[in-house]
């Protein structure tokens, strides 16, 4: 009996060996056994982010979607409260025409010039408006809006000169709202209404004593000498106080005309009534600033004797709203990061 030769074991060991399963894959022996292509690799890459495109792309088309949605709603919307605005003032009847002054008058703001004066114009453009009545609930706001509120009452007053102007005036008429309502013919109140506060304002703060004792140095820098004057943290000087007292005087001064020209002889002026002071109604009355107690349907009753009421004004729509959230009041803004804020008839 012979025995296997060293040849003989070595082929033997490597029969065993193949034999065997291997404990480690081999992604090589698997291409080969699977018959894949060489560069698999690649392919698998390249479907995965055709994939990942794929979603992108479905995903970018859901959001297209969704904005395009959301316009349509908008328009929607806009055509909707054109359309109800139209069907409010289509009454081929006499009636009361009324325009509401409320809350603060600020441009951007419902009681902004804009709004009232294109409602106004609507309101005069109706044949069957017999009044126009301002109904006033604000307690002030921007003398520039005011302003431009007044002299365009006073300018639709001269072209429709059969169409009396009247203000109503409920909780509160003061600063820049009692500005606007001395161009009307007639102002009337409630006898508990709050009316006047015929002056003009601008305020602040300053911290630059704070400052000293915090240690906080403020580097502020500036091209002209005046430039930062309103800054919060920056001393103000005798010279630029008289600059801006001189500005508010002027602004008072030019309150105090309009209100003059406005209530004419009516008005019984005593040293108090241009100090920037609010009364009631009943004492409004008293001192020439209202012409008498009554409310919206008392003068559309008594008055106009037109009972049906229409309101011609603007309101401020979704659309509208959404739309101003992209805009920004630049000089306002400016005014208020230094720390001051815009002269106000409050």
């Amino acid at each position: 009996m012979t025995s296997p030769t060293d040849d003989d074991k070595r082929t033997d060991i490597h029969a065993d060996a193949s034999a065997q399963p291997s404990p480690i894959p081999s992604l090589a022996g698997a291409a080969t056994e699977t018959g894949s292509a060489p560069g698999w690799e690649r392919a698998v890459l390249e479907k995965l982010a055709l994939g990942s495109l794929a979603e992108q792309r479905i995903a970018r088309r859901w959001r297209n979607g969704i904005r395009l949605a959301w316009l349509a709603f908008a328009i929607v919307l806009v055509v909707i409260g054109w359309e109800r605005n139209a069907s409010d003032t289509n009454l081929n009847t006499p009636h009361t025409a009324v325009v509401a002054v409320q809350g603060e008058i600020a441009s951007g703001a419902q009681a902004s010039a804009e709004f009232v004066n294109a409602s106004m114009r609507s309101a005069f453009e109706d044949k069957n408006a017999k009044a126009i009545v301002l109904l006033i609930n604000s307690p002030g706001g921007s003398p520039v809006q005011a302003g431009m509120i007044y002299d365009e009452i006073r300018r639709l007053r001269s072209l429709h000169k059969d169409t009396p102007v009247y203000a109503v005036v409920e909780e509160s008429c003061a600063s820049a709202a009692y500005y606007i309502a001395s161009a009307a013919d007639k102002i009337f109140v409630d006898k508990a209404s709050i009316v006047g506060s015929i002056g003009v304002l601008m305020d602040g703060f300053g911290f630059t004593g704070l400052m000293d004792k915090l240690g906080v140095e403020r580097r502020l820098l500036t091209a002209g000498e005046n430039k930062g004057f309103l800054d919060p943290f920056s001393p103000q000087t005798d010279k630029q106080r008289g600059y801006a007292q001189e500005m508010l005087n002027q602004i008072h001064q030019q309150f105090i005309a309009a209100v003059k020209t406005g209530r004419g002889a009516r008005l019984k002026e005593t040293p108090e009534t241009f100090s920037g002071l609010f009364w009631t109604g009943q004492q409004a009355v008293e001192m020439g600033l209202a012409d008498q107690l009554g409310s919206l349907d008392y003068v559309a009753r008594e008055v106009v004797k037109a009972e049906d009421i229409i309101d011609y004004t603007r309101k401020d729509n979704v659309a509208e709203r959404l739309a101003k959230r992209f805009g920004a009041a630049f000089g306002e803004g400016a005014v208020k990061a230094m720390g001051g804020k815009l002269p106000a008839l409050q």
